[in-house]
């Protein structure tokens, strides 16, 4: 299985979009600092997860949430779909 997931940081106030096949692995390496863009910030937590039977369609789904730029979107996501 693979993973599209949100995870969000309160530190920097900033949500963080991306897809992977371990989701608590991936959110260890955030807070440890070896991904780029959320090494900022060690303070990372999941707040939503979606599978997908393939690597193909984790990653059509994380552009589409990104696509949307709206944060707003992302919390009315978490707030109804959950984690």
């Amino acid at each position: 299985m693979y993973y599209t997931y949100i995870i969000y940081s309160s530190t920097l106030d900033k949500y963080y979009i991306g897809h992977t096949v371990d989701v608590f692995q991936r959110l260890g390496q955030h807070n440890s600092g070896i991904s780029t863009y959320t090494s900022k910030a060690n303070d990372w937590q999941l707040m939503w997860q979606q599978a997908f039977e393939t690597r193909t369609l984790a990653r059509e789904c994380e552009l589409r949430l990104k696509k949307k730029k709206s944060r707003r979107y992302l919390e009315w996501l978490i707030a109804n779909e959950g984690s």
